[in-house]
Order: C-alpha cells, then sequence, then structure tokens
C-alpha cells in the first residue's frame, strides 16, 4: 500500500475468450457473495497529473453558529446585498460553505508490535455529531486495508478516529472522532431533483496533504449512470452494479470520499471513482446522497448492511460454450449456473450444475441480476421462489433467505 493507496473502481474491461464450460464440483460452505473469481477492478490514475485550480480559500470557521449543527455562513452570502452574485461568486460562497467540513483520512496499518506496514490517504466529508463526537462519511475503499485513522481538517489539525462501520457494495464507511472546536457540519442536498447541467464540485484532497483542499469546478455530466463494478478487485469480469452521478469536475487520486456539492454548497454525492485511461477525460462518478443515506444510518445502527443470503456461487450461463452437456432446452440462453451451493440453497435441494432462470416471477440472466433482486427486493427471512434447469429438466425450490455473514 503506497502513500496514496487510493485506487478507483474502473469500467476498463480486458478482452478475454469465451471459456469453455467444465463441470464443477462443489466446494465447501460457500454464499454466492463468496466465491472468488478473477474480476478486474482497480485501475490507476494515468497520464500525467494537472495542476489544479484553488478556488475560494477564504475560511468559514471563524462565524458564530447558531446551534450545535449550524452551517457556517460565507462573507460572500453575507455581503449579497451590497452587491450583485455571480457564478464565481456562488462557486466562492459553496466552497467556503463546505470546505471546513472536508477531511482528509489517513488510513494506516499496524501489526502488533506497533510496525506501520503501509498508509493510505483519502477524502471525506464531517455530517453529523454525536454528543462530543463527529460523523464523518468516506469511501470503504479509502479504509479497508487500515486499523488504525485519522482525520486532518484543512487546517493541519489531526485527530484519531475510529471506524464506526463500512460497507464494500456501496463502497461507503463512516468514521468518528473527536468533535470539540468543530464548528462546521456539511449538510445533504437532494440527489434525486440533479439536472444534466447543473453545477458541481468537488472538494477534497487529490495526492495527499500537500494537495488539501482542492477544489475543482464541473457540471453534472448525468445525474444517473449505471456502471458496472467488481467487488473483490482481482481479475476481468464484474460482479456488481452501481448508479452514480456522472460529473467532469475533475478528481483524482485521493479525492476519493469527498463531497460533489451543488452550487448552494450543499452534499449531493460521496466521489468515488473515475474511468481512467487513454483519450478519456471528464469521467468521474460520485455515490448520489439519497442512496448514502440510508446505508450511512444502517452503518451508524448496526455497524454494517444487513443482507439477505441465498446460498449459491454462480456465474452466466452465456459466458460458456459447450454447455450442451447441461441438455438444457434450446430456448433457454440465458441464466446462471450454480457452481457452489451452501445454507438455505442447499437446504432447499439446489445443486451445483443446476441452471437458475427465474427468482419468483424476475427472469434471472447473470449473477448481477441475481443478487440485485435479492438486495434490493428481498428481505432476511423472505422466501424466494427458484425456477431452474437440472438435466433438462426444469424444476422449482422454494429458498428462505438468512443473513448473509461479513466477509
Amino acid at each position: 500500500m503506497s502513500l496514496f493507496d487510493d485506487d478507483f473502481y474502473s469500467t476498463k474491461r480486458t478482452k478475454q475468450r469465451e471459456p469453455v464450460w467444465r463441470p464443477k464440483r462443489s466446494g465447501g460452505f460457500a454464499g454466492f457473495t463468496e466465491r472468488r473469481r478473477n474480476v478486474a477492478l482497480i485501475a490507476g490514475v494515468g497520464g500525467a497529473l494537472s495542476m489544479l485550480l484553488l478556488v475560494g480559500l477564504v475560511s468559514g470557521l471563524g462565524q458564530k453558529e447558531s446551534h450545535s449543527d449550524a452551517i457556517a455562513i460565507p462573507a460572500a452570502v453575507a455581503n449579497a446585498e451590497t452587491r450583485p452574485m455571480n457564478i464565481n461568486d456562488s462557486v466562492v460562497a459553496a466552497t467556503e460553505k463546505i470546505k471546513p467540513a472536508v477531511v482528509s483520512v489517513i488510513s494506516s496499518k499496524k501489526d502488533d508490535k506497533g510496525q506501520e506496514s503501509g498508509i493510505g490517504i483519502g477524502s471525506g466529508v464531517i455530517f453529523s455529531r454525536n454528543g462530543d463526537k463527529v460523523r464523518i462519511v468516506t469511501n470503504s475503499h479509502v479504509v479497508e486495508n487500515g486499523n488504525q485513522f485519522e482525520i486532518v481538517n484543512f487546517q493541519g489539525e489531526h485527530r484519531k478516529a475510529t471506524l464506526v462501520g463500512r460497507d464494500r457494495i456501496t463502497d461507503l464507511a463512516v468514521l468518528e472522532a473527536d468533535g470539540k472546536d468543530i464548528k462546521v457540519i456539511a449538510e445533504f442536498g437532494d440527489s434525486e431533483t440533479l439536472r444534466a447541467g447543473e453545477m458541481a464540485i468537488a472538494v477534497g484532497n487529490p495526492l495527499g496533504l500537500g494537495f488539501s483542499p482542492t477544489v475543482t469546478q464541473g457540471i453534472i455530466s448525468s445525474p444517473k449512470r449505471t456502471i458496472p463494478v467488481s467487488l473483490s478487485r482481482e481479475g476481468t469480469d464484474y460482479d456488481w452494479e452501481m448508479d452514480v452521478i456522472q460529473t467532469d469536475a475533475a478528481i483524482n487520486q485521493g479525492n476519493s470520499g469527498g463531497p460533489l456539492v451543488n452550487i448552494d454548497g450543499k452534499v449531493i454525492g460521496i466521489n468515488s471513482m473515475k474511468i481512467s485511461d487513454t483519450g478519456v477525460e471528464g469521467l468521474g462518478f460520485a455515490i448520489p446522497i439519497n442512496s448514502a443515506k440510508p446505508i450511512i444510518d444502517n452503518l451508524i445502527t448496526d455497524h454494517k448492511v444487513k443482507r439477505p443470503l441465498m446460498g449459491v456461487s454462480t456465474q452466466e450461463l452465456q459466458a460458456f460454450k459447450g454447455t450442451d452437456v447441461l441438455k438444457l432446452p434450446a430456448d433457454v440462453k440465458t441464466g446462471v449456473i450454480v457452481f457452489e451451493v451452501s445454507g438455505p440453497s442447499k437446504e432447499a435441494g439446489l445443486k451445483p450444475q443446476d441452471v437458475i432462470v427465474l427468482l419468483d416471477d424476475r427472469k434471472i440472466d447473470s449473477t448481477i441480476t441475481l443478487r440485485k433482486y435479492l438486495y434490493n427486493e428481498k428481505h432476511i427471512g423472505d422466501k424466494v421462489n427458484v425456477t431452474y434447469y437440472r438435466g433438462g429438466k426444469k424444476m422449482n425450490a422454494v429458498v428462505t433467505l438468512v443473513e448473509a455473514t461479513d466477509k
């Protein structure tokens, strides 16, 4: 792990030959999230790094708040009655409003002897209070390799932090730190009302503390974009999809976890990823704040996101050649092949080499579709009707979903 260990998700797929179907024997206890497939995820940020324009370095910390969670009122807003505000003034005002709530997040890993084996730096934003503590939201990938954490404010002050919880699937994490003398708490906006072309401002700490904080300005390129990602970060296939905000505001290594804000200085997204490839510019992505809110609440309450587990490890039928051995009807072209069975699916009678085509009345044509149906529309304890083929015969099973264990 390097000083700037803040790898972004990538949608770049490596070309590969279509695999040949080879039946696989069932392994030990494994759910569909347990299979370790080689999946490509991490893309380094290539090319020469451009100098980023620093906007609005006037702090709002010196202003008195009206209550514990008050937002500092920037000077540009206070003086609005004496002069008209143009777009540049609005960007400065939004920057002054959010900047005191933006922090660097330092994640380090130390062994039992106190020896440090790695350090990574990302960004975060202070969003609420908990007694004499403040809570910070950042990306899961910023903190996942660490066991000790610090936050650093825009004045360079270090504070130790503890990990409240993180969720790998949504790439969100919550930290908690001493809130003494912290006056500014970021305000969440509404990502559901965003429109393409609106102003967007990214605030964070690219390349570490030497560039803290940095402000970049752009627009909302698309208020909702679905991006395929990999959860395991090891290979060439995608196994999840994220709904994100696309922006052309510059986002670089170290920006991960920082806020994307609107012209009012309200947080509309958490910067998470970019596409890095030759000839690609201005393709950054943020987790919509409306999607992040329930995840943040779960991390605070349960220290994790509780999700249902079916207990199968699968791959797409259409990804293989030579599947005649499965004896499927000619009209069955899509589905997922079961490789490993455990827990509730094993109890329901599913076996390796079964081909799942339906969950309830939902067509299942990929592992991503299966997961999204379970995670987004089912709950722990729910029953799901599974339609599958075995040896060419159409069959059904009822699986009772259980809680997925931490990986």
